[in-house]
């Protein structure tokens, strides 16, 4: 049931969920690979697990260039000599109104929330029945669950993430695990992406008002890595409750 020694891959690392969830397992043990698009906050976040554990590297990581995330995979094999745990957390959400037709937003969620995400099954299937063993994690939405005005795509992908992985857990048999996080409202940077001035106003609001810490959603995240080998966690929903 122990965390420690556990070979965990998780992209989107350099900031909110996947960075709180990086220090958390760290903190109980866990030998860490972590990928972003960003080296200077991956550097200081490595800097800063260092201090207490050794067993923390990265690799810039673009989820969306298959090429990266197979490389990232093969690279913690090649460190560490296995892999336990993808947390599939990197994502994006330029939300807008379909009629703005903000394409290249649309593009870029497609790429990186459902591409990045396939891209990640891609690369560690393979390792995982070689291994017998291995647990995909991944950091879906509440979007989805319930449908919003102006989040058409990135629900759209979230959704597509959330069957996807129903169908993983379906044909993954006895050996592997399969796990989706879906979060309400956290405080994060998932604003930032956001080319829409008015939903961006609009979203930081939101978050302000009621935003989770990301230390939430990596307590679900560890809570379903802890569990015996013969237990699969499936699904969580975790929202603020001031969340309608």
């Amino acid at each position: 049931m122990s965390i420690e020694n556990k070979v965990v891959v998780i992209t989107g690392a350099s900031s909110g969920i996947g960075r709180a969830t990086a220090i958390m397992l760290a903190r109980q043990g866990a030998k860490l690979v972590l990928g972003a698009r960003r080296e200077a906050p991956l550097k200081e976040l490595v800097n800063e697990i260092s201090a207490y554990s050794s067993e923390v590297t990265y690799a810039l990581t673009d989820v969306s260039n298959r090429e990266d995330m197979q490389c990232l995979v093969n690279f913690a094999c090649s460190r560490f000599g296995r892999l336990d745990v993808l947390i599939a957390n990197a994502g994006i959400g330029p939300i807008s109104p379909l009629d703005e037709l903000r394409v290249d937003d649309w593009e870029a969620m497609i790429d990186i929330n459902l591409k990045g995400y396939l891209y990640g099954v891609a690369a560690a299937l393979p390792i995982f029945r070689q291994q017998e063993a291995g647990h995909f994690v991944s950091v879906i939405s509440t979007s989805g669950l319930r449908i919003v005005a102006g989040q058409a795509v990135y629900a759209g992908t979230k959704n597509a993430v959330r069957t996807i992985n129903e169908a993983l857990r379906i044909e993954a048999g006895e050996k592997l695990r399969v796990t989706g996080v879906s979060p309400g409202f956290v405080k994060t940077q998932f604003a930032d992406s956001m080319t829409d001035p008015a939903t961006q106003e609009k979203v930081k609001a939101a978050m302000d008002m009621m935003g989770m810490s990301p230390d939430a959603i990596s307590r679900a995240i560890v809570f379903a890595i802890d569990q015996p080998d013969d237990v699969d966690v499936g699904d969580i929903v975790v929202r603020p409750t001031a969340q309608a």
